[in-house]
C-alpha cells in the first residue's frame, strides 16, 4: 500500500488501487476504485475522465489510501463513504443502520399507492433505522405525518438527521421502541415495516460486507428470521384504523409461512407481492 502513496496521477491511483481491491475479492474493483475516489477528492465522474493527469494532494491520498484500505478489509462502500441513495434521495447511514436495499423501495411505492387515497393519512415504521423508509413517503406525500419506531438510540439520530435534511421532520416523530412498546393507542391508516427477517443460521453464511458490518440487530430475527415479524402481525391490529394496511418486507422463501401467521377473523386480504426479481418480497395486508 506504501506504493499507492508514492503514486500523483488518478490514473495511476486508480491502477493501483483496484489491483489492491481486486487481491480483496471486491467485485468491479476499477469502478469501485474510481467511485471511492471520487468521494476522497470530491469531484464528479465528468473531472475523471476530463482530468486524469489530475495530481492529488496530501491530504487526498492520505484519505484515498485510508477509504481503499477500508474497502479492502470488506467493510461496505457505503459506511465508508457514509451515505446512500434511496428512491432519489441521499441518505446519511452509519454502521449504526442497514445500508437502503434497492428492494426495499417497493415497500414505498406500496404505502404512496395506498396513502395518497387517504386525506391527511398517518402512516407509523417499525425499525424505522435510517429512517429512508418514513421520509421517502413524507418526500412524496406532503400531507402525510408519520410516527418512526426504533430500539436503537443511535439510528434514531441517524433517522433524525436525515429528516432533517429533506425537510420532513416537523411530520416524522420519533420514538425509541421495541416494537409497539412506546404506543399509546394512536390509530394509523398504514403500517409499514422492513424488520429484521434473516434466520439466524443463516447469518455466517451472508457476504462479509453485511455479516461483519451491518448491524446485526436489525438483520437477523433468530431462529427462522420470524420472531419479529410475528410480533408486528400480532400486536398490528391495535394500532391500525379499520380498514387499514400493514407491509412487511420478508425473505426468501417465507411466504408461505407468514402468510400462515395471519388470522383471517380479523385480517379481510393478505397479499404477497414479488420484487423486481419475482422473488416473494412484501406482505400486504388489510384489516376488517
Amino acid at each position: 500500500m506504501t506504493a499507492l502513496l508514492l503514486m500523483q496521477t488518478i490514473t495511476e491511483f486508480l491502477t493501483e488501487a483496484s489491483q489492491i481491491l481486486e487481491a480483496s475479492d471486491i467485485a468491479d474493483p476499477r469502478r469501485e476504485a474510481s467511485s471511492l475516489l471520487l468521494a476522497a477528492i470530491e469531484k464528479d465522474k465528468t473531472f475523471l475522465f476530463a482530468h486524469p493527469e489530475y495530481e492529488l494532494t496530501a491530504a487526498e491520498q492520505k484519505l484515498f489510501r485510508s477509504f481503499v484500505l477500508r474497502r479492502a478489509s470488506r467493510e461496505p462502500f457505503h459506511y465508508i463513504v457514509g451515505h446512500k441513495e434511496f428512491y432519489g434521495l441521499d441518505f446519511e447511514v452509519t454502521p449504526e443502520v442497514l445500508i437502503p436495499r434497492p428492494e426495499t423501495e417497493m415497500l414505498v411505492r406500496q404505502s404512496i399507492k395506498i396513502l395518497r387515497e387517504i386525506e391527511n393519512p398517518i402512516f407509523c415504521e417499525i425499525g424505522a433505522g435510517s429512517g429512508c423508509i418514513s421520509v421517502s413517503i413524507l418526500c412524496s406525500i406532503e400531507k402525510a405525518s408519520a410516527t418512526g419506531l426504533e430500539i436503537s438510540e443511535k439510528a434514531i439520530a441517524i433517522a433524525n438527521r436525515n429528516s432533517i435534511k429533506h425537510n420532513v421532520s416537523e411530520r416524522l416523530t420519533l420514538k425509541q421502541s421495541d416494537i409497539f412498546s412506546a404506543l399509546t393507542g394512536e390509530k394509523f391508516d398504514l403500517i409499514v415495516s422492513n424488520p429484521p427477517y434473516v434466520p439466524a443460521s443463516d447469518v455466517p453464511e451472508l457476504q462479509p460486507e453485511v455479516r461483519d458490518f451491518e448491524p446485526h440487530l436489525a438483520l437477523t430475527g433468530g431462529g427462522e428470521g420470524l420472531s419479529i415479524i410475528e410480533r408486528i402481525i400480532i400486536e398490528a391490529p391495535r394500532f391500525l384504523k379499520r380498514e387499514g394496511f400493514l407491509l412487511i418486507e420478508i425473505g426468501l422463501g417465507q411466504a408461505e409461512t407468514v402468510s400462515g401467521l395471519f388470522d383471517m377473523k380479523i385480517w379481510r386480504a393478505v397479499d404477497i407481492v414479488p420484487d423486481f426479481q419475482t422473488i416473494p418480497r412484501m406482505v400486504r395486508a388489510r384489516i376488517n
